[in-house]
């Protein structure tokens, strides 16, 4: 194996020889050391692809999307640690486990390869032996974990894992980025929502207090996101689930009921459920004033004068909103 072949360009993922263990991306400038590792993967059965330097190795991670990275931590130009940060920062790389190669062992760099997102390390000189040793257990992991995502994914469930310490998704499914982007206006790339955030650090505290952690839940027009935490999937990683609750069908029942609008109609949805007019006017994105003057309408068509009078009788209609 000769480190020029790193500059070949990759096949598409679906191309790759599969068959074997697993596909490993090693990551060093050094050609003797990509050579060793090279030579033993091969022997073992893993497909291996190599980058000798951090942008190759964002460039190939993305493109193929690895079981598992080799990285070496010192690099010139962008280092492991920054190649680890940008890795764990993508949710389509997120997942991947990070193995550091390094020479340094004094605890301030071993910190820093754990902080940028490395699951373990090996120092230098490479003992091949070893490092198989460390894949096969992260690779294991990492396989379990990667079939029960997929599994999430084909039942469409909302599912995500954040790490607490660096505010990232570790993974998550399809249709939980698309709620994230729904109701937290979140981008793909980059830290979770801050109300995100704070709320999963607070309910991991009372969690690691043996209390029981609280939903998270969001309202947007008739809809609501309704968060829970699940369980710890690491020391910092903790599993999200998400589920999106909708009444628009009780919205729809009090417009039949009453002859209402459908703004009207949501308007008193919201009063049910204790909601002043400013909280709705932030809902439905009106003012208070607004909101005002549907809930007079409601009254008029409810022959009521009242809030409570026409909550009261919108429940007894509606059996649902109970």
């Amino acid at each position: 194996m000769h480190a020029s072949s790193n500059e070949l360009l990759l096949p598409e993922r679906a191309d790759l020889d599969r068959h074997g263990a697993g596909l490993v991306l090693i990551v060093d400038d050094v050609p003797d050391n990509l050579s060793l590792l090279h030579d033993a993967l091969d022997e073992s059965g893993y497909t291996v692809l190599v980058a000798t330097s951090g942008e190759a190795a964002l460039q190939r991670a993305g493109q193929a999307l690895p079981d598992i990275v080799l990285l070496d931590a010192v690099m010139p130009g962008m280092d492991g640690f920054e190649v680890a940060r940008r890795l764990k920062s993508r949710p389509d790389t997120a997942h991947i486990p990070i193995v550091f190669m390094t020479g340094l062992t004094e605890t301030e760099h071993v910190v820093a390869a754990f902080q940028a997102g490395g699951v373990d390390y090996v120092t230098k000189p490479i003992r091949p032996r070893e490092v198989l040793a460390r894949i096969a257990v992260h690779m294991q992991g990492a396989r379990a974990a990667r079939q029960a995502r997929n599994a999430l994914d084909a039942f469409g469930h909302a599912t995500m894992a954040i790490h607490i310490g660096s505010g990232r998704a570790v993974w998550q499914t399809p249709l939980a980025r698309k709620l994230l982007q729904a109701y937290f206006g979140a981008a793909e790339e980059g830290p979770v929502p801050e109300q995100l955030l704070q709320w999963v650090q607070a309910q991991s505290a009372l969690a690691a207090q043996g209390l029981e952690p609280k939903p998270l839940a969001l309202v947007r027009e008739a809809r609501q996101l309704v968060l829970n935490l699940q369980e710890r999937t690491s020391d910092e990683d903790w599993l999200i689930v998400m589920r999106e609750v909708s009444d628009t069908a009780v919205v729809e029942a009090m417009m039949q009921a009453f002859r209402l609008t459908l703004r009207e109609a949501e308007v008193l949805y919201w009063v049910v459920k204790g909601k002043t007019n400013r909280d709705i006017g932030d809902i439905l994105g009106s003012s208070p004033a607004t909101v005002k003057k549907h809930l007079e309408h409601v009254y008029e068509k409810l022959g009521v004068e009242t809030r409570t009078a026409a909550a009261n009788l919108a429940m007894g209609k509606i059996g649902r909103l109970a």
